[in-house]
């Protein structure tokens, strides 16, 4: 008789009474010899990373951890956290929950982008044409190209730099640099200067690792996962209900009912 329900299937991970397995690996045995980033990058490649995907994973993760209480998703948690104290899942989800499209997901964005972008030059063409050609297109069209501009590092984000010399120090090989740091001297001559952000960066060096987009908005938030329990922890230190908006009303005036 057929099964009217088969069972879920996966190839992630599987346990028993005594053992647990990621993509096949003992669990216990990646607890002595493994790190964490080792194991993200098992559990969503079904591979160990090398040295040098590591090392970058490890930057990156890193570089998304915190970016102070006043990013979304930790001014999120926070305000969760000020009005229920006995449950850090849900003010951590919270601040989870405020990532999306502009906020920490514009890596994934910027990662499309270049990927279509690139993937459309048939024949290809130079990086640097491709680039001008990018550039071009978007101000035709009045749209903004994800991963470039800040609203705090409006100079330079200091951690755009670190992660390409990372990628190029353990080999990493490939377009997505190269691209976006032509886009960014194109949209300098053409528009104004816009330096390349972490999702810009994250986006160029994944897309040269081979990962895709959907993994780079995972690994920020599994980064940023880091920097919101800590918000929380310490927003517990402080009194309840202690964060307040400020909210300027400006409604119509008070008024009776008729």
């Amino acid at each position: 008789m057929t099964d009217a329900f088969p069972p879920w299937t996966t190839s992630i991970s599987n346990a028993d009474a005594t053992h647990l397995w990621l993509r096949g690996y003992d669990a216990t045995h990646l607890m002595a010899a493994a790190s964490f980033t080792d194991a993200i990058y098992l559990l969503h490649h079904g591979r160990l990373p090398t040295a040098g995907e590591r090392r970058i994973l490890d930057a990156i993760l890193i570089g998304v951890s915190d970016h102070g209480p006043g990013s979304p998703s930790a001014a999120a948690a926070r305000l969760v956290a000020s009005g229920s104290r006995q449950a850090p899942e849900a003010a951590i989800a919270a601040g989870v929950l405020a990532i999306g499209d502009v906020h920490g997901g514009a890596c994934m964005t910027a990662m499309q982008w270049m990927g279509e972008w690139l993937a459309e030059q048939d024949p290809p063409v130079p990086i640097e044409q491709a680039a001008a050609d990018a550039v071009r297109a978007s101000r035709a069209q009045g749209t903004r190209i994800p991963g470039f501009g800040h609203r705090v590092h409006r100079e330079v984000d200091p951690r755009t730099d670190v992660l390409i010399g990372l990628a190029r120090e353990h080999g990493s090989r490939g377009d997505g640099v190269t691209f976006m740091r032509a886009v960014e001297r194109e949209l300098a001559a053409h528009v104004k200067s816009l330096p390349m952000n972490i999702d810009g960066v994250i986006a160029a060096v994944l897309h040269d690792l081979c990962c895709t987009p959907l993994f780079s908005k995972c690994l920020f938030i599994i980064g940023r996962v880091a920097g919101l329990s800590a918000q929380v922890v310490e927003e517990y230190a402080e009194r309840p209900m202690r964060i307040r908006i400020p909210v300027r009303y400006t409604g119509v005036p008070p008024r009776e009912a008729r």
